[in-house]
C-alpha cells in the first residue's frame, strides 16, 4: 500500500498571502492596554481578537474582549504589568478556552512583554509571536542600538558611549561634540529621558537619572527635525514602509520635551534623495537584525539635520509602535497587505514566496501614499484630576467656529470622509484619574496637522482644545507623588 503523500500549502505572492489569512483558522490575539496599534487587524484576519484593559468602545467593538469584573493586582507600573495581569484573569483564560480549535490556543502578540508575559503566555498555551523578551530588551537599549547600527554601516548622529559620573567627567568624555548636548539613557519611554543640557544647571537637573547608569550615549546637540519609518524583517528580505514625520514635544500635546506625540504620512513628505537614503539605511539595519537572529516588526527613527541635510539614526523600536496605526492603513499598504501580515506570516510555519524588491518599489512611489495625521493627546499639567466626563471613540466633526460633534460609532480611520471629520480613540474615560503623561486619546485625521516649518496648524489646535474641552475633571492632588501612574500606553 503506498503512502499517502501530505501536500505543504505554499503561498505564491500577495494574492496568495491575503487569501490564506482571510481563511486563517489559528486563533490570533493581540494583548495590550488598548488596541490602538494592530486598529483593524481583525477585518484582515479571520479568527484575530484584542483583548484588552481599557475597554475605548463602550463593548461596541465587535472583536474587543475585556474582562468585566477587575480582580486584586499589584499597582501597574506599565504595560507589561497590564498585560501579565490579563493573562492571568479568570474571565480572559476562560476566553481563550473558548476559542481553542483541536487543541490549539493559538499565537499572541503584544506591545510590550516580559519573560514573565512569556511564562504566562505558555501556560495559557499561547505562541508568541516576536523574538524573545530577552532578545527585544537588548535591542531596546538605545545605547546598544548604535552598536548595532555601526555594524550596519547606518550613520549615528555625532556620539560616544560612556559612563558619566559628574559634569565635570561629561566635559572630558564629550569634549569633541562640544557643550550643547543630547544624552539618552539606555531605556525611556517618549522623551522620560532624553536630556537636554548645554550648562551645568541643566545637568544638575537630571544628575541622578544621568550618573546612576553603567552607560549613557551621549550625542552632539544637531538642529533637526524627527522622522519615522516602519518595517519587517522577513526571510525573503526586508520590507520598508514609506518614511514619515514626526510630531516631537509640542506642549499642547505631551509634557515632555522630547516626547513623541504624533506622526504625518503624506506624498513628497522628503526629498526624493533622503527617502532613498532612509529606505537604505533601513535595509542595512533590518539586514543586521536578521543576522542577529531578529524577525518581524521594527521601527526606526530617523533624526534629519536641517543645517546640512544629513539623515541620522536616532533609535530603534523592535516591535509594532505608536506609528503603526499611520503605515498600516494607508493605501500603499491597502492595495497589497499591512505591514503586520507579514510580520505574522513569520510565525504562521508556512512556505510563502515575496518579491520584496518589488515590494519596496511600489511601496515607495508617491502616488501609492495618501495623506494622514495622528495626535496622541496627553494630558500636561503637573496635576493628578478625576474624570467625571469623557468623549466617545468614533467619528467627530468639526464645524467653521471650531466647535466639535459626535458623529458616528466607527472603530477605525478609514472611516474619515474629510479634513473636516476625525477619528479618536478615547483611552482616558470616566471614572479614570488624569495625571502628568496620560493618554486622553488619539485623534486622526486626513490631510496634514503640522507645517512645513515643523509647527502645528491652526485646525491641529482647534482639533486639541476641542477634544480637551469634552473632557471634565476635578484636580485632587496637585503633584504627582502617586508610584502607580503609568506613562504612555500608546507606544
Amino acid at each position: 500500500m503506498t503512502k499517502k503523500k501530505t501536500s505543504i500549502e505554499k503561498l505564491n505572492g500577495v494574492a496568495d498571502i491575503r487569501r490564506f489569512f482571510y481563511k486563517n483558522e489559528t486563533p490570533i490575539y493581540f494583548i495590550s492596554a488598548t488596541n490602538f496599534n494592530l486598529l483593524g487587524a481583525d477585518e484582515w484576519i479571520k479568527g484575530f481578537k484584542f483583548i484588552c484593559h481599557i475597554e475605548c468602545f463602550d463593548g461596541l467593538h465587535p472583536n474587543v474582549f475585556s474582562p468585566k469584573e477587575e480582580i486584586p493586582h499589584d499597582e501597574f507600573e506599565s504595560i507589561e504589568d497590564i498585560n501579565n495581569y490579563l493573562l492571568q484573569h479568570p474571565e480572559v483564560q476562560d476566553y481563550l478556552k473558548t476559542r481553542t480549535k483541536g487543541g490549539n490556543a493559538g499565537k499572541v502578540m503584544f506591545l510590550m512583554f516580559d519573560e514573565e508575559t512569556e511564562k504566562l503566555a505558555k501556560k495559557q498555551g499561547l505562541e508568541v509571536m516576536f523574538p524573545s523578551a530577552k532578545m527585544r530588551t537588548f535591542m531596546d537599549n538605545k545605547v546598544n542600538t548604535n552598536r548595532l547600527a555601526e555594524k550596519a554601516g547606518v550613520p549615528c548622529v555625532p556620539y560616544v558611549l560612556s559612563k558619566v559620573k559628574s559634569y565635570t567627567h561629561l566635559q572630558t568624555v564629550s569634549k569633541e561634540l562640544g557643550s550643547d548636548l543630547v544624552i539618552q539613557t539606555p531605556f525611556g519611554d517618549s522623551g522620560h529621558t532624553t536630556f537636554f543640557i548645554s550648562n551645568e544647571t541643566e545637568f544638575k537637573k537630571y544628575e541622578e537619572e544621568i550618573v546612576k547608569e553603567k552607560e549613557v550615549k551621549i550625542m552632539k546637540r544637531i538642529n533637526c527635525k524627527g522622522s519615522a519609518i516602519e518595517a519587517c524583517v522577513t526571510k525573503h528580505g526586508t520590507i520598508v514602509a514609506p518614511l514619515m514625520t514626526e510630531l516631537v514635544g509640542f506642549k499642547e500635546l505631551t509634557p515632555y520635551k522630547g516626547g513623541w506625540c504624533g506622526n504625518e504620512i503624506y506624498p513628497n513628505a522628503f526629498s526624493p534623495s533622503l527617502r532613498r537614503k532612509a529606505k537604505k539605511y533601513t535595509e542595512l539595519f533590518g539586514d543586521q537584525l536578521r543576522e542577529e537572529g531578529y524577525k518581524g516588526y521594527f521601527e526606526l527613527d530617523f533624526l534629519i539635520d536641517q543645517d546640512n541635510g544629513e539623515i541620522y539614526l536616532g533609535e530603534l523600536n523592535p516591535r509594532v509602535t505608536g506609528a503603526s496605526s499611520i503605515t498600516n492603513h494607508a493605501v500603499f499598504a491597502l492595495a497589497d497587505a499591512p505591514l503586520f501580515i507579514f510580520h505574522i506570516l513569520e510565525w504562521m510555519n508556512v512556505e510563502y514566496k515575496l518579491n520584496v524588491k518589488a515590494l519596496n518599489a511600489r511601496w515607495a512611489r508617491q502616488e501609492n501614499v495618501d495623506g494622514w495625521s495622528q495626535l496622541i493627546i496627553k494630558h500636561t499639567q503637573d496635576t493628578v484630576e478625576f474624570v467625571s466626563e469623557a468623549p466617545k471613540s468614533g467619528i467627530w466633526k468639526m464645524f467653521d467656529n471650531g466647535h466639535i460633534q459626535f458623529d458616528r460609532m466607527d472603530t477605525h480611520r478609514r472611516a474619515v470622509e474629510s479634513e473636516q471629520e476625525a477619528f479618536f480613540l478615547r483611552i482616558t474615560k470616566e471614572g479614570n484619574y488624569l495625571y502628568e503623561g496620560a493618554d486622553l486619546g488619539i485623534l486622526v485625521s486626513r490631510g496634514r496637522m503640522m507645517t512645513d516649518d515643523f509647527e502645528l496648524t491652526d485646525r491641529a489646535k482647534n482639533w486639541i482644545n476641542a477634544i480637551k474641552g469634552k473632557y471634565s475633571s476635578q484636580i485632587v492632588e496637585d503633584k504627582r507623588e502617586q508610584p502607580n501612574l503609568i506613562g504612555s500606553l500608546t507606544k
